[in-house]
């Protein structure tokens, strides 16, 4: 009789035997598992490891000895800790590949980053429109005061300004209403500072497109009254003649007359006014009908 070694089904533990105890039942010294002896093998080398059978199930095949060697199983391997350990490495080969801009902005300097916040921080500041040139009154000299309208060519080319009873001054506002020109200081309230002059009521279609030239030897002229602060008190002189007056006046445009003028009063002041002007026209209302 040969002997001969199987394999248990279960746990895999070689087992020794002799041919006589084929097809009989043992019972599995490591695992206790009754098996049913295999036939012995029919090659007296033994190459292969035959593997029993369990009780009560089919024979199972031979297998080669160089992988008979049978492992006993072990627990399960929790699925979930694999899937973290996959996860874990991803991020550590992630972390290494892309490590120089991840760490970027830690390593940039104080002071480079600091400016960079300063950049942002800013706003664009609004540009802001430069202040308007304050005018200025030319002086009262003999150039500017003339009483003659004979070296009176060209009329300044600016907002009309002078001096009217020693105080410089310069129109902010000038209307024409029943026939009266004013040019005058500040834009609301009473006339306290400026000039009038009364043309006797003409409307502004008639004046439209007109000049003016008044000398001081003029027979008729036109009334202009000088109001001023004398004081804080309101002070005026009205002049029938003896002044020196040159009016050029625009076209209409809606309900605004454009003109230029040269004015000169005979006063020891030296008063004057020139330059230029838009009159706001002011018409009567209406009157109602009853």
């Amino acid at each position: 009789m040969s002997e001969f070694k199987y394999a248990c089904p279960v746990c895999g533990q070689h087992i020794k035997c002799d041919s006589s105890q084929a097809g009989s039942q043992m019972e599995c010294p490591t695992c206790f598992q009754k098996i049913t002896v295999p036939q012995a093998p029919s090659s007296d080398e033994q190459k292969f490891i035959i593997t029993g059978t369990k009780k009560g199930e089919r024979p199972v095949s031979t297998i080669p000895e160089s992988t008979s060697t049978f492992v006993p199983a072990a627990k399960g391997f929790p699925g979930w800790l694999v899937v973290v350990i996959i996860f874990i490495f991803i991020g550590i080969v992630v972390a290494f590949v892309y490590r120089g801009t991840i760490f970027k902005s830690k390593n940039v300097p104080a002071a480079v980053a600091s400016d960079t916040t300063e950049e942002t921080n800013q706003t664009p500041a609004k540009t802001q429109k430069p202040p308007k040139p304050q005018l200025v009154a030319p002086p009262a000299s003999d150039t500017n005061w003339m009483l003659s309208l004979d070296g009176m060519t060209n009329f300044p080319d600016a907002t009309a300004a002078g001096r009217i009873h020693g105080q410089d001054f310069i129109v902010e506002r000038a209307g024409l209403q029943n026939g009266t020109l004013t040019l005058r200081a500040g834009k609301n309230g009473a006339v306290t500072f400026g000039v009038e002059i009364n043309f006797g009521g003409v409307q502004p279609e008639a004046l439209a497109g007109q000049s003016l030239n008044i000398a001081t030897n003029a027979p008729m002229a036109a009334r202009v009254t000088l109001r001023w602060l004398d004081d804080g008190q309101s002070a005026m002189e009205d002049l029938e003649g003896g002044y020196a007056l040159r009016l050029q006046f625009g076209q209409l445009a809606g309900n605004r007359l454009s003109g230029k003028i040269y004015f000169c009063a005979p006063d020891e002041m030296k008063s004057y006014v020139a330059g230029t002007f838009n009159a706001q026209i002011r018409r009567p209302k209406p009157k109602k009908q009853n």
